[in-house]
């Protein structure tokens, strides 16, 4: 039996393996990265941009399992519970929630330096201080005319971790946290994350019935990339090994959700384009997700093999690999990643994820067990008056 703490820091840790896998490759094509790396397989790996101008590097650095703001939001979010030991809306994202990327100093890996998150943050996501703090805005519309993307998603593992076995609770959380952040299939893919996290921590739990949560939550253009994913993923296990097929068989079908394929850098010859890149609608859906799931499937919740396909398949793959390192480390528990990489992770990002896994899995049970009790409760009246 793989105990609740165990499956915590599976997911934590996950995410963390997942993000510095991803890093070292993220906006490179399938067959940029083919070419220079074959297949990412360690967050030991040099990243592609290493050997750039600083300019050109945005003054980051990466790989040899450095982490990026996945990881980080992932932290501020799980800090947030410690402080608050309740369940989150809205008005917990614009009020702690801020204060934990705006004003307060971290260490931050990619930047070597201590500095709040906000300087590292994507515009999408420095959107939470504008909104919150500069804007004075009506917290649960705080999503309101953000890029939609995976934003959201990436760190909402802290969600379905407090609500472990309740897929239903935990997508409403998220969506409840996280509409201070996004909106529309950013918004939605949220509360998917959130619930198949959620459902991961049931023991027995299979693939089928993490994709099977997720198709029960999801909602339009995210609901149906899931399902055209996952589908696609089932009628290649057989092919698995043949890479180039699966990506291109996998990239064909979220092309119908997220029209921009591998034009995902921002140009100046871009500018002033009409587009209906990361725009609200209802038939579109963030690729990260469904590309995540379908992985899983793909490798029958293989760990290892899962996230260095995923990562490995070109586009955002930080956050692909933070979403199968999350699901599937929720799953299996903290001993599918090898020791080896998570000694790296601690050693270079000097985050002490140990600590703050043991830390939030005292207060995940804390709350889980409020829970509990509020249920005993209502049983007890609703047996008094029936």
């Amino acid at each position: 039996m793989i105990s609740f703490a165990d499956r915590v820091k599976g997911a934590i840790f996950g995410t963390a393996y997942g993000d510095a896998m991803g890093a070292v490759v993220e906006k490179m094509t399938y067959g940029e990265i083919k070419e220079q790396y074959g297949r990412v397989e360690t967050v030991m790996t040099k990243w592609w941009k290493a050997d750039l101008p600083e300019a050109a590097r945005q003054g980051r650095r990466r790989g040899w399992g450095i982490v990026t703001d996945d990881t980080l939001m992932t932290l501020a979010l799980m800090n947030v519970y410690a402080t608050e030991r309740r369940h989150l809306d809205a008005y917990d994202l614009a009020n702690e929630f801020v204060k934990e990327i705006a004003f307060r100093p971290k260490y931050i890996p990619e930047l070597d330096k201590e500095t709040v998150l906000l300087e590292r943050l994507f515009y999408p996501e420095k959107h939470i201080f504008n909104r919150h703090v500069l804007a004075n805005c009506e917290p649960r519309e705080g999503g309101y005319g953000n890029m939609v993307n995976c934003g959201a998603a990436m760190y909402m593992a802290p969600v379905g971790i407090v609500n472990a076995c309740n897929p239903k609770g935990a997508y409403d959380e998220a969506i409840l946290f996280a509409s201070g952040h996004q909106v529309s299939y950013g918004l939605e893919a949220a509360g998917v994350m959130a619930c198949c996290v959620a459902k991961a921590f049931e023991p027995g739990a299979t693939v089928d019935d993490i994709v099977n949560t997720a198709l029960q939550y999801a909602k339009d253009g995210t609901k149906g990339a899931i399902h055209d994913l996952c589908e696609t993923a089932a009628a290649l296990k057989d092919r698995k090994e043949d890479r180039d097929e699966v990506v291109r068989r996998f990239h064909a079908a979220i092309s119908r959700y997220s029209p921009m394929g591998d034009d995902v850098n921002r140009r100046i010859d871009k500018v002033g384009l009409p587009s209906n890149h990361y725009t609200p609608s209802r038939l579109f859906s963030i690729e990260e997700l469904p590309l995540a799931l379908a992985y899983i499937v793909l490798h029958d919740g293989n760990f290892l093999e899962a996230v260095k396909d995923g990562v490995s398949s070109g586009r955002d793959t930080d956050s692909i690999g933070v979403m199968i390192g999350a699901i599937l480390g929720a799953m299996h528990g903290v001993a599918a990643i090898p020791a080896e990489e998570i000694a790296v992770l601690e050693q270079v990002n000097r985050q002490n994820i140990e600590q703050h896994c043991r830390q939030f899995a005292e207060t995940a049970a804390f709350i889980i067990q409020q829970d509990l009790d509020m249920h005993n409760r209502r049983v007890q009246q609703l047996r008094s008056i029936m």
